[in-house]
């Protein structure tokens, strides 16, 4: 038996083995680890630059550390707070008008049954009147529901929150050791090494950028559109759908059609089908305009943004939009470096 190719296996084994159950332990954080290494790597350039003026690493880092909570935490907990309210005004009004959407649907039952092409459908007025005062108590309902939700949620996101802040002070402070450290066990060399966290900090930063440009387009739009029908709060709710443009082809929606359903039961037919083809027409530019401004910076194929994009989302929820293009983009630097280390054997098989 040969003993060298033995302790070989066992120890690949013993290695799997511990490697998997370490990623189990640590599964729960996977999120915050994630994102902290994506703005350790957005941050680490300013940290080095107020490290050479105060040269203490600690003090650098932690100077980083409080601005990024100021640029992330505030925004989002001032966001928080009015989408509560304005959803929470929403509701009321749904619940406070209830009689006037009954006349509504009443007067608009009436118009069809008077109308001779119309007329043909033979609607049941009674019937159909419930099951829209259903559908209204319905979507009032799930409104409530998801504040309820958002508000439970709050403290998990907290500490998440405080979970990647403390992981982030580690990663900019120790993160050039970290990658050498990874770099020195990888077979793959300093070259591709080098290629694959290159193409990694490129298409964070691309992603990020054309989420935050797609979303200042959207929330622009929508508030207008918002503020043309007569919404309350149209710049809130554009902010709102701004941060919201992040799931592609779904984020605005939640707010637009909600919108547009209140809309239509409290009678204002033509604000509601305003809302709707506004709404549509965002949600075109969100799949046109997101592979374009990702896929032009990180020169990846536009149908390939999309897709990890979308099956980003899918498979890993919100961080995914960010999660999925990334994974596409080592997908492809991989097989970039596969075909300039085998060059030479795939030429010589054509």
């Amino acid at each position: 038996m040969d003993f060298k190719k033995l302790r070989f296996f066992i120890f690949v084994f013993v290695l799997a083995f511990v490697t998997y159950y370490f990623w189990y332990v640590i599964k729960p954080f996977a999120y915050p680890i994630f994102w902290a290494g994506v703005i350790a790597a957005l941050w680490h350039p300013f940290c080095e630059r107020i490290n050479k003026k105060i040269k203490n690493t600690s003090v650098s880092v932690t100077l980083t550390i409080i601005l990024v909570t100021i640029i992330i935490l505030i925004p989002l907990s001032i966001l928080g707070t009015l989408l509560v309210s304005q959803s929470l005004n929403l509701y009321s009004t749904i619940l406070d008008n209830r009689g006037q959407i009954s006349e509504s649907l009443s007067h608009t039952l009436n118009s069809i049954t008077q109308n001779p092409h119309l007329a043909r459908l033979h609607l049941n007025q009674e019937i159909f009147t419930t099951r829209i005062a259903e559908i209204g108590q319905t979507f009032a309902t799930f409104v409530f529901n998801t504040i309820k939700n958002v508000t439970q949620n709050s403290v998990e996101f907290l500490i998440m929150f405080i979970i990647m802040l403390y992981t982030l002070f580690f990663f900019l402070r120790d993160g050039k050791k970290i990658l050498k450290n990874i770099f020195h066990l990888s077979p793959l060399g300093d070259k591709y090494e080098n290629m694959l966290y290159t193409q990694f900090t490129s298409t964070v930063r691309a992603t990020l950028k054309g989420t935050f440009i797609l979303g200042l387009i959207q929330g622009f739009l929508g508030g207008v559109v918002f503020w043309i029908t007569g919404i309350p709060a149209p710049l809130i709710w554009g902010i709102i759908m701004s941060i919201l443009s992040i799931l592609p082809g779904v984020g605005s929606v939640i707010v637009w059609l909600p919108a547009a359903i209140a809309m239509l039961l409290l009678g204002n037919f033509w604000q509601a089908i305003v809302i709707v083809i506004a709404g549509l027409f965002i949600g075109t530019i969100d799949n046109v305009l997101r592979p374009f401004l990702v896929g032009k910076d990180i020169e990846m194929p536009q149908i390939i943004v999309f897709f990890s994009t979308l099956g980003g989302v899918v498979v890993f929820g919100a961080s995914g939009f960010l999660i999925g293009p990334i994974i596409a983009s080592l997908f492809l630097t991989l097989w970039t470096i596969y075909e300039h280390y085998y060059r030479t054997e795939l030429n010589n098989n054509k």
